[in-house]
């Protein structure tokens, strides 16, 4: 490389890093978003499209400290080329007059850094790789920093590009051209969005809430109306006042009256739907899912989220009913099974009820009496085995197992008894009050299943 070009290129790098400028900083980052008709609103700071709709923040008073509140409106609302227009240069002028000299200036410096080793260094094929990386470097930065100082980038660029081309020719590498690469489009500069005054901020909250398409949020929106009226009264002439004020309760107690609405029929509907749940009524309850879209269309369609969440809650319901009237049919089939089983174990059942309060004495270690006590195991003997012998349906092999449970501690709570009674050994009489208590135990559970079987399902 001659010194000559190299002195160019260092001069132009000089001119083109101006001493390092910091503008005002404590303006809020606002963005304007045009709407379809031609009207603009205000988002405090970055605004975010996803799917559909475009999320943002608008002030909603505060005075110095802003209030803020999130808002979304449908993509489908908003003239994108304009936004976006606006958007890039107020991301440039926000980032000039930020970071972007500092950002520059060290870009600058590296630059600088690199093309001075190309200068001092021998190795012509070292030279040029660290000349091709500065290129790409250059090349990338305009992008990646809102496009700032791109044009002075171009031009240095240019330069580069001859040094680049001295350097392959003195190497013999094949000619490649490094100024293919595409640069970023120009920013059209246009004035910055400027922090909307109490009337504006009234003004963008009533237009959103005209615009979304979201009732809850429709309802926020004209609430914080009313509250930036109430706390504007200094600011905004009490006749505008007025009418602004008149505009946001009107619109509010239309929102209000048709949440009511929506209200009363989900509760009816569910009301009937839970009814014919209950009684494995499937019809009743479609029928009641049939009525959504017609009740739906007499109130207007103004609350889908409602109809929906409607809609799914009836048919979680017309599931069940589906499901109950299975378990029923089910049930009806079995029945005679299970009334010849009931029969079957009725007199162990009534053997176990009689002598709760036997066992209950057992288990408080306070009797009963040795008199009684034979009776007890006159009565229970055999009764295990007759029970083993039995063959429990299906649905109520667990219930039989547990009523041969509850026998054998009944047994072993009445014989450890009277081995206590007749030894006069109180650890054999606790042993006897702890089978006693899980014979009571297994008891109730039996008969709470038994009970449950014998009867025809309940939606749960």
């Amino acid at each position: 490389m001659s010194a000559t070009l190299t002195f160019r290129w260092l001069v132009l790098l000089c001119l083109a890093s101006p001493a390092l400028v910091r503008g005002d900083t404590s303006d809020p980052l606002l963005f304007r978003l045009f709407l379809n008709d031609g009207t603009s609103l205000v988002s405090y700071g970055e605004f975010t499209r996803l799917d559909d709709r475009v999320i943002f923040s608008l002030v909603a008073g505060g005075g110095v400290e802003p209030r803020l509140q999130v808002a979304t409106l449908p993509a489908s609302t908003i003239d994108w080329e304009r936004t976006d227009r606006h958007a890039a240069s107020t991301r440039y002028q926000w980032y000039a007059n930020t970071r972007g000299e500092a950002d520059f200036l060290r870009l600058s410096n590296d630059v600088a850094d690199v093309l001075n080793q190309v200068v001092q260094t021998n190795d012509r094929g070292r030279a040029l790789d660290v000349a091709q990386r500065a290129w790409a470097t250059l090349a990338e930065w305009p992008r990646e920093h809102f496009g700032y100082r791109q044009r002075d980038v171009r031009e240095v660029l240019a330069f580069l590009d001859e040094v680049i081309a001295n350097l392959r020719a003195a190497t013999g590498a094949a000619s490649f051209d490094l100024a293919m690469v595409a640069s970023a489009p120009d920013i059209e500069l246009e004035p910055l969005a400027t922090m909307p005054s109490p009337r504006d901020q009234v003004d963008q909250v009533l237009r959103i809430a005209a615009l979304t398409t979201r009732p809850t949020e429709r309802v926020a929106l004209l609430r914080t109306a009313l509250e930036l009226l109430r706390d504007s009264d200094a600011t905004i002439s009490p006749p505008d006042a007025d009418v602004l004020r008149r505009v946001a309760r009107s619109r509010l107690l239309v929102e209000e009256d048709i949440d009511g609405r929506y209200t009363d029929l989900s509760r009816r509907l569910m009301r009937d739907a839970a009814k014919g749940a209950a009684h494995a009524k499937v019809s009743d309850v479609q029928q009641v899912l049939n009525r959504i879209p017609r009740e739906d269309a007499r109130l207007g369609h103004r609350r889908p989220e409602t109809v929906q969440a409607l809609r799914a809650s009836v048919q979680a319901q017309l599931d069940a009913a589906r499901r109950l009237r299975l378990l029923r049919d089910r049930w009806t089939i079995r029945r005679s099974h299970y009334r010849d089983y009931e029969r079957s174990i009725r007199v162990q059942l009534a053997e176990l009820e009689r002598s709760k309060v036997a066992l209950e004495a057992i288990k408080r270690l306070e009797g009963p009496t040795p008199d009684a006590l034979v009776r007890l195991r006159a009565r229970f003997r055999g009764g295990a085995e007759h029970l083993e012998r039995l063959r429990a349906p299906g649905d109520f092999r667990r219930t039989h197992d547990l009523l041969i449970g509850a026998w054998r501690f009944a047994e072993t709570a009445i014989d450890g008894r009277w081995t206590a009674a007749r030894g006069g050994n109180i650890a054999s009489a606790w042993r006897a009050s702890s089978a006693a208590g899980s014979a009571l135990l297994l008891l109730t559970r039996v008969q709470g299943e038994i009970r449950e079987l014998l009867e025809p399902p309940r939606l749960q």
